[in-house]
């Protein structure tokens, strides 16, 4: 670049220090938020961004680097739009807790993949118990079935399975009690805590809303940690421009 501009190295460091990134321009509508936040970095860096986005136009619309996901981030970002002058039609989250709550003036969308990942965390891809099997099924269905037939088929399979969801085990040293399957009964437990927000985006078709979080994961995070990792070796506040700049141009 020295050479060029012509310039000094020095010369072209400190333009690259004092840049500052252009100021993002609003134009308060109608939206249908996607949110989601991104950490990269070393872990001991603590360097995250929680984003959000309007699946309508596909513009990232307001942002925040943050050091851990907090609700009152996401309630922060949700009242700066508010005052900008946007109205939420809808939003879509990963379910993180205590998020219903924060967002219960709005209808709210679980992401689909999100949910899927939970389950396949609690009982692998492949499971072994027939439970967990039959479990599996059900899910898979998740898209493409209505709230009406999914909610029948999880009931019969907790009918099915109910007693031995209910299996104890005495821990030997401790003397305590738990579930024999408690991974099994952590899976069920959170498709019955997030079956209210699974079907939004089908109870309110006009609305088109997204039941996933992918427009974020994919179309936005995945490129900008490619940027970083391509720029690695920048301090923190530069990588932090480097995100604003990205950020603020994005239209994908």
């Amino acid at each position: 670049m020295a050479s060029e501009y012509k310039r000094s190295i020095s010369w072209i460091q400190k333009q690259i220090y004092e840049y500052e990134p252009v100021y993002k321009i609003h134009n308060p509508r109608a939206v249908n938020l996607v949110c989601d936040a991104t950490f990269y970095g070393k872990r001991k860096d603590k360097l995250g961004t929680l984003v959000f986005k309007d699946s309508i136009t596909k513009e990232v619309l307001i942002w925040k680097h943050i050091q851990s996901e907090t609700i009152k981030d996401y309630t922060y970002l949700l009242n700066t739009l508010l005052e900008l002058g946007y109205t939420i039609n809808s939003i879509t989250i990963d379910g993180k807790r205590g998020l219903y709550r924060a967002f219960e003036d709005y209808p709210i969308q679980m992401c689909h993949f999100h949910q899927k990942m939970i389950i396949q965390r609690y009982i692998t891809k492949h499971p072994k118990l027939q439970a967990s099997k039959n479990l599996q099924k059900i899910l898979l269905r998740l898209t493409s079935t209505s709230e009406t037939i999914f909610t029948k088929n999880l009931d019969a399979w907790y009918e099915m399975h109910k007693n031995f969801l209910a299996e104890k085990t005495i821990n030997e040293v401790t003397g305590k009690e738990s579930f024999t399957h408690a991974k099994l009964v952590s899976a069920y437990r959170s498709l019955r805590t997030n079956l209210p927000y699974l079907f939004t985006f089908k109870n309110y078709k006009h609305l088109a809303i997204q039941n996933t979080t992918n427009s974020l994961d994919g179309g936005v995070f995945s490129p900008m940690k490619m940027l970083i990792k391509i720029h690695r070796g920048l301090s923190k506040s530069l990588k932090l421009k480097m995100v604003d700049d990205y950020l603020t141009r994005d239209k994908k």
